[in-house]
């Protein structure tokens, strides 16, 4: 698997393969917000998911994949910090903010700042058209998270609080994004990064989220908190490593932007799962970031 995969890299096959990882990315990444904003604490639904994909990961990381090169320890380091920082800020604006509102702010500044790292970090450019497509995806975003801020009515009086805690999540989002892309490529084997990272980035939100379940009065059943964070790891794991492996196979910020269509894709989760509404006008907007997605794919 790793060597065709190898061979693929700079190939058209490769940008293909790249395309679909991307839009998968999109729709698991609505799916695992969704699962971190229902039915338990944010905190502890993280907590939860983390933990099982650390030790599901355990396993491949010490007996399956290579072991890593030694300069690949600080990359990972620096990853842990990164996406503990991502994941104190997401959880905090899951805390104070319906997912509908907080879920299309962080997405949608994401990709803004994603592509300027990656302009400056890879030496990746944008064309006209492509540059069209980003700002009409950015846009319907915006938008779509403006018309929640103004009509959604549960949570208003913390919901200018989510919106910082979103927009702060959405710079460590393309902060991440683009160190995992650098990350990815310093080591031969893809899939060696994938499994360690796993590994050490499962063991900072559950020992919090442990704390919160001894002070709680009524602590969550064990149950449906083990299957939640067992269907999440698996989520987790082809969500951000979909993701992972298409930065590799191909420009960084288009693989950041493509990856941002997950706003539709959460909207439709939100109605689904948690029951959130979905009205024309919020139709109209996700029509918009799926359009502005396909100009810039056509425009590359």
């Amino acid at each position: 698997m790793s060597e065709w995969f190898l061979a693929i890299e700079g190939t058209q096959t490769g940008a293909n393969l790249a395309l679909f990882l991307a839009i998968l990315a999109a729709v698991l990444h609505a799916l695992f917000g969704t699962l971190q904003k229902g039915r338990h604490d944010p905190w502890i639904s993280r907590g939860a998911i983390d933990i099982c994909y650390a030790l599901m990961a355990a396993p491949f990381a010490l007996f399956v994949v290579p072991w890593p090169e030694p300069h690949m320890w600080l990359i990972f380091g620096i990853a842990w910090i990164i996406h503990t920082i991502y994941k104190v800020l997401q959880a905090a604006a899951y805390t104070f903010g319906s997912f509908t509102v907080v879920y299309p702010v962080v997405r949608g500044s994401s990709p803004f700042f994603a592509v300027i790292a990656a302009f400056f970090v890879f030496g990746e450019t944008l064309n006209a058209i492509q540059i069209a497509g980003v700002t009409m995806l950015v846009l319907g975003i915006f938008g779509l998270a403006l018309y929640n801020f103004i009509h959604i009515q549960i949570d208003r009086d913390t919901l200018v609080l989510a919106t910082v805690f979103a927009l702060c999540t959405g710079v460590t989002v393309a902060a991440y994004t683009t160190f995992d892309a650098y990350g990815i490529r310093a080591t031969f084997n893809p899939f060696t990064f994938l499994a360690w990272f796993f590994l050490i980035d499962g063991f900072a939100i559950p020992a919090y989220a442990a704390l919160r379940i001894w002070k709680m009065e009524t602590r969550p059943a064990f149950k449906p908190l083990f299957a939640r964070g067992i269907m999440g790891a698996f989520i987790a794991y082809f969500s951000f490593g979909s993701i992972l492996m298409a930065t590799r196979l191909d420009n960084v910020g288009e693989a950041a932007v493509l990856r941002e269509t997950s706003v539709v894709f959460a909207a439709f989760f939100g109605w689904l799962i948690l029951k959130e509404k979905v009205g024309p006008r919020r139709l109209i907007l996700m029509v918009l970031i799926a359009l502005g997605a396909v100009i810039m794919e056509i425009g590359g």
